[in-house]
């Protein structure tokens, strides 16, 4: 059996590019670690969050489509995605939902409280205190380091074959089952961040791919040759995978699972310093090679987005 560590990153398809700039980097305090393409369709931006070098793990990523089709969350997909804050910082983050006038929940799963609310395009996301992963240091406005989300707690997966995607992460990528509590089965991975992830045990509607939803889940690989490896093994059993295909800050790898998710194994290396530096991660648009020659097309025709202090 192999293992993985956990979550690499989580790529979702959002609504217009600002709006997802203020919640995710004025609202969340996350860092804008990449301003990129989407490689597949060069008009829509690839944006990257995470924590200050966006560590894999903490990784959450956009395709902003202004004036998309709305999506439904169902099964298929991410259904909640969930974020570690440290020890002791739960108070500050329901307080500054309060004060941007977010609508959320208190729920208790595992014998953990989560504070539960939408982003701005509608994805389920949520805030779950833990030990667990190296603090972030990255600051903005009021969120220090000792209140700022570290990245990945985990996530919650919707499969329209509950009892394969189970067998899948327990039995062929080494994640192990801890409980089942109500319609939940929670497994764990080895990782620090990114390791807790809770199937929902009874399908329930198809989800629907569009703005407000998670297009798929990214899991960790040491570097290529353990990616070649997960490629080799997931095909011995019986999983249709993809060629690797460079993504400049890590290779990818694509496998629809039977439960109907779309998976990705992405290499930790090389990361997203090899084209600018720490302290200028995120600022300037970043292309790929074969897009270079568009690059004055592509300034003027995509969004211009901030970061704005307060929203």
């Amino acid at each position: 059996m192999k293992k993985t560590a956990g979550i690499h990153h989580i790529s979702a398809i959002v609504g217009h590019p600002q709006e997802n700039v203020d919640f995710y980097a004025s609202v969340l305090g996350l860092r804008l670690i990449k301003k990129t393409i989407n490689f597949d369709d060069p008009e829509t931006y690839h944006l990257y969050f995470g924590d200050d070098m966006g560590n894999p793990g903490t990784i959450i990523t956009f395709f902003p489509w202004a004036g998309g089709q709305k999506g439904r969350i169902g099964d298929g997909q991410v259904g909640v995605t969930s974020y570690a804050v440290p020890k002791g910082s739960l108070g500050f983050w329901e307080n500054r939902l309060k004060k941007y006038e977010i609508v959320y929940t208190k729920e208790s799963r595992f014998g953990e409280t989560y504070l539960q609310f939408d982003d701005a395009h509608g994805l389920h996301l949520e805030l779950v205190e833990r030990e667990e992963g190296k603090q972030n240091p990255w600051t903005f406005s009021d969120i220090t380091p000792e209140l700022a989300i570290k990245g990945f707690a985990g996530a919650v997966l919707y499969s329209s074959k509950p009892e394969e995607t189970t067998q899948l992460l327990e039995e062929k990528m080494g994640l192990e089952k801890v409980a089942t509590e109500g319609d939940f089965t929670r497994f764990r991975s080895y990782g620090e961040i990114g390791n807790i992830i809770d199937v929902k045990i009874t399908p329930g509607i198809r989800g629907l791919m569009g703005v407000g939803t998670v297009h798929h889940i990214a899991w960790r690989a040491k570097d290529d040759a353990d990616q070649l490896e997960w490629q080799s093994y997931l095909r011995e059993n019986n999983y249709g995978v993809t060629p690797v295909k460079d993504r400049n800050y890590f290779n990818a790898i694509y496998f629809r699972e039977h439960g109907e998710i779309l998976f990705e194994i992405a290499t930790d290396p090389p990361g997203f310093s090899i084209d600018e530096p720490y302290e200028k991660l995120g600022q300037e648009l970043k292309l790929p090679k074969q897009y270079e020659k568009f690059r004055t097309y592509l300034e003027n025709s995509l969004f211009p987005i901030e970061i704005k202090p307060n929203v």
